[in-house]
């Protein structure tokens, strides 16, 4: 098995469930990994899975509010099997890097697992 990584994605999105953040909106991180069987040695592109593919779809998630992180997470990994059904296993994890929670220092985030 092979697993692809995306890592410290950044991207600006208004997701949450207090109305300031659909106003002002955060910064966000995503890392993502997606483990998926190989069929003999891999020599192009055909047989593996395109890690572009999987950035495209995950910053499309992020121009569509979500009240909940579990939500968006969720949508993602399913998407990610969409994208290539060799895919066995996605690993989320999804941080909010400015949560508006008064005086409080430090990111809040979700991981979510999916087996296919």
């Amino acid at each position: 098995m092979f697993t692809i990584h995306l890592n410290k994605c950044r991207f600006y999105a208004y997701h949450g469930l207090h109305k300031e953040e659909s106003v002002v909106g955060a910064a966000f991180e995503v890392n993502l990994s997606a483990t998926f069987e190989e069929e003999g040695k891999i020599s192009s592109m055909k047989q593996t899975i395109n890690y572009v593919d999987i950035f495209e779809m995950v910053k499309k998630h992020f121009e569509t509010p979500r009240q909940l992180l579990e939500t968006l997470a969720q949508e993602i990994a399913d998407d990610v099997y969409q994208i290539d059904s060799r895919v066995k296993i996605v690993e989320i994890h999804l941080t909010k890097l400015n949560p508006p929670i008064a005086n409080f220092t430090g990111t809040v985030g979700v991981s979510y697992t999916k087996q296919f």
